[in-house]
């Protein structure tokens, strides 16, 4: 175990690294790390992972993960992405991957994990950004689009949504939250597999789980879906309101790329559609035989179309 202490109003808190020998010779991933230091808003810093591919000084695509997954998510779009000309970005949210890995519960919340990320994209200084989010990426990309619009040109949505609470997440959302607090195993690979179509490969799945040498790891994957607003009275709340408002007016171009058979978050592209003006009269699409993690089972798809949109997306 790699760990390190970093020093926060007074107490200790444990932070877990996951060894690099962890990640050597993962299936379909060949690039280098990269890491960058980012406030943990306490006085301390992180250190977060990032892959970085194609041209520096191109405009980035941020790639953003979710729940339980890495950046290794990714891999089949980062190459295609690069190809064309553009700055792939794909970041292990804190908790994930390479990033730094808080040890205890309560340090993940909605508010930070969205602070985090500010971190990310100041201290890249990262500008006019094509934002590809799915799952928790989404969670907190749309905020922070809402929250620093003007280091954003366009979205692209992908099985995802931001909840305010005020409606219900659906029984299917509540099944997976009951789940992720009950299970003793948190296996993020079989997990990764389920919200999948296609049957992934033992080093696949072993990929996913390499992060996570053992459960003390997991906090901040099984803290995560605790920290969906499920009610109106929830701390995330009034800022994904807030940030409601923002995109309320967003007119930069907004893509939905959902799949046909992810029962978390069906029906939110058509309301991101309805609600969000930059999304009028864009080529939105449905991927069909992709699941919850459709650039696991569509990723080639997802990448053409991302690359389509930024050259002609209105």
């Amino acid at each position: 175990m790699t760990q390190s202490h970093l020093h926060k109003k007074g107490r200790t808190v444990k932070v877990l690294r996951t060894p690099d020998a962890r990640f050597a010779n993962l299936p379909g991933w060949p690039f280098e790390p990269h890491y960058a230091e980012v406030p943990d808003s306490e006085g301390g810093s992180l250190r977060m992972h990032y892959a970085d591919e194609g041209p520096p000084s191109a405009a980035p695509v941020l790639m953003l993960h979710g729940e339980p997954s890495w950046a290794y998510l990714y891999r089949k779009m980062i190459p295609i992405i690069a190809a064309a000309g553009h700055r792939a970005i794909a970041p292990d949210l804190v908790g994930f991957g390479r990033s730094d890995k808080p040890a205890r519960r309560e340090d993940y919340t909605y508010q930070r994990h969205v602070g985090w990320m500010h971190g990310f994209l100041t201290a890249l200084d990262l500008k006019d950004i094509t934002l590809v989010c799915q799952d928790w990426g989404g969670l907190i990309g749309l905020r922070l689009a809402a929250e620093q619009p003007d280091r954003f040109a366009r979205i692209v949505a992908a099985n995802t949504f931001l909840p305010t609470g005020d409606q219900s997440p659906g029984e299917a959302f509540l099944r997976w939250q009951k789940f992720s607090q009950e299970t003793p195993n948190f296996n993020v690979g079989r997990i990764v597999k389920g919200g999948c179509v296609t049957d992934l490969p033992e080093g696949i799945i072993a990929a996913y789980n390499a992060p996570f040498p053992d459960e003390i790891y997991k906090e901040g994957a099984r803290q995560f879906p605790l920290l969906v607003p499920t009610s109106g009275e929830d701390p995330a709340a009034p800022a994904n309101r807030r940030a409601w408002e923002t995109l309320r007016a967003w007119t930069k171009p907004f893509l939905t790329t959902f799949s046909d058979s992810d029962p978390v978050t069906r029906g939110a592209d058509r309301l991101l559609q309805s609600q969000i003006p930059g999304a009028k009269d864009q080529p939105h699409t449905t991927i069909t035989a992709g699941g919850h993690f459709l650039q696991e089972d569509k990723g080639e798809e997802l990448a053409t179309i991302v690359v389509d949109f930024i050259a002609h997306g209105r």
